[in-house]
């Protein structure tokens, strides 16, 4: 029962990220959206929730897991009230930005009381397999429902139907989760509101950073302006980090190699996967002219195979090759996926063109989804487990919302140049500019799962491997060595 709910506050927090994709054009048309501001209603909601992560991982480490969770579940259902009836733009992003926050809440301590339930080795990683699945398929299932809802009743009610399932998450929380007691010292210490501030507005400086940079270019005023307060704003992260007596990522963290590969692996691999969504869903409404419904249906070819590979096969892969080899597998096989959707043309059939690399995409999301859970945790702590799921799970909505900037600005600024050099020739069919836009999206999003499987062959599998013959990682208790003089100085205490 306990899995089943924390699977359950995971499913509807990873579900609101790909939740909006299919309704964009609605929202778009209903709140007269510029096209380029859209990403803000995918982007501010990753956002916020992969920056206060870390903040929400070191509160259920100290307060208590349970009473973190339930805080996170009531905020977040309130959010999706009011995005449900936002009227604005403005109000919208508002209303995500919140739900973020209490999805920030909520993602670490589900997966810290599923980490200190089930006992290290094959119990968890059977259990943190089902999470990384339920976590991995919600994406997927997101853009399904979004078509769903959006047909049906509207886009609001893409939000609105988190309002029953969160009372009734909730409810079940309190009635089968045991209280967990808090920190013994949670007493005496307070939360790093300065680091959360600086991680948070530094990632989002960056990101509108790449947004301003399709509009002014890259080498503009506005665009170095934003990405160097960005760049700055991370300075003093790290520098607040390394400063403060309690901090909100202590740096000793960044000593566990298996976590920190991890992380890297899983920043890249949902960069690609949630920039795919989001360029996805556009394309197929915008050029091949599908319907939300049936938008949400093409996705079933990724959404059905990832559940069915991560539940069949990646776990007897991790089990037996170790999590890092399935990673490999699955985003070499995102990589195979994009690389055919490069290649479809303006007017792409779905099974001859759009399904096979939908195909490939939902294999390797399937091994990635829970090999990255199972990572993350290898020989780490209770004590810290809050924290070490906050920094895979920021690593994931971080990567996933830069992602997006990256992959929607480069394909937006093609789809640009494509419009533009064709004006003095009699001009060029909007869905021909598109196209080429979304090839080169496409392109750069298998890159970065290119790049996910290299480094989770070259780094991780070895760090792996040295966690499993039993070479301690140190922890934030425990410095990493104690360096021995050979020859004490005489008169000294030994």
């Amino acid at each position: 029962m306990i899995l089943a709910l924390v699977c359950g506050a995971q499913f509807v927090v990873v579900l609101d990220i790909a939740v909006v994709n299919v309704a964009l054009p609605g929202i778009r048309d209903d709140l007269d959206v510029a096209p380029g501001d859209l990403q803000w209603v995918v982007t501010t909601y990753g956002l916020l929730l992969g920056g206060l992560l870390l903040l929400g991982g070191r509160a259920a480490d100290l307060l208590g897991r349970r009473k973190v969770l339930v805080a996170g579940l009531g905020l977040f259902t309130a959010a999706s009230l009011a995005a449900g009836l936002a009227d604005s733009l403005g109000l919208l992003v508002a209303a995500r930005a919140v739900q973020g926050a209490g999805g920030a809440l909520t993602v670490p301590a589900a997966l810290s009381i599923l980490a200190s339930t089930f006992t290290e080795g094959a119990e968890r990683n059977k259990a943190l397999g089902i999470f990384g699945a339920v976590g991995g398929s919600a994406a997927s299932v997101g853009v399904i429902v979004s078509g769903a809802l959006t047909s049906g009743p509207g886009w609001p009610w893409i939000f609105l139907v988190n309002v029953p399932i969160g009372v009734l998450l909730v409810a079940a929380i309190l009635r089968f989760v045991p209280a967990s007691p808090p920190d013994a010292g949670a007493g005496r210490r307070r939360f790093d509101v300065l680091g959360a501030a600086s991680v948070t507005a530094g990632l989002m400086a960056v990101v509108y950073g790449i947004h301003q940079s399709v509009d002014h270019g890259w080498t503009s005023a506005a665009t170095l302006g934003f990405l160097a307060a960005g760049a700055a704003l991370l300075a003093l992260f790290a520098v607040v980090e390394g400063r403060t007596r309690q901090p909100l990522l202590p740096l000793a963290m960044f000593r566990r190699p298996t976590l920190n590969a991890a992380n890297l692996v899983a920043a890249l691999a949902f960069g690609s996967f949630f920039a795919t969504i989001f360029q996805a869903s556009l394309f197929m409404q915008e050029v091949l002219r599908y319907s939300a419904i049936r938008t949400g249906v093409a996705y079933l070819a990724i959404a059905g195979t990832a559940f069915v590979v991560a539940g069949a096969v990646a776990a007897r892969v991790v089990d037996r090759r170790g999590a890092a080899t399935a990673l490999v597998i699955g985003q070499l096989g995102v990589a195979a996926g994009l690389l055919l959707l490069t290649r479809v043309p303006v007017d792409a059939g779905y099974w001859a063109d759009v399904f096979p690399g939908f195909l490939l995409i939902g294999i390797g999301m399937g091994f990635t989804g829970m090999a990255a859970q199972v990572a993350a945790f290898i020989g780490v702590p209770n004590s810290v487990a809050g924290l070490a799921g906050g920094m895979v799970e920021t690593a994931r909505e971080i990567g996933g919302s830069l992602g997006v900037a990256l992959v929607g600005t480069v394909a937006l600024a093609r789809a640009n140049d494509v419009a533009a050099g064709a004006v003095g020739a009699g001009g060029v069919d909007p869905a021909v500019a598109l196209t080429e836009g979304f090839q080169q999206g496409a392109l750069l999003a298998a890159g970065f799962s290119l790049a996910a499987a290299v480094v989770a062959a070259l780094v991780l599998r070895p760090a792996e491997r040295r966690a499993a013959v039993g070479v301690a990682e140190p922890t934030e208790e425990r410095p990493a060595a104690i360096d021995i003089p050979a020859d004490p100085v005489p008169g000294e205490a030994a």
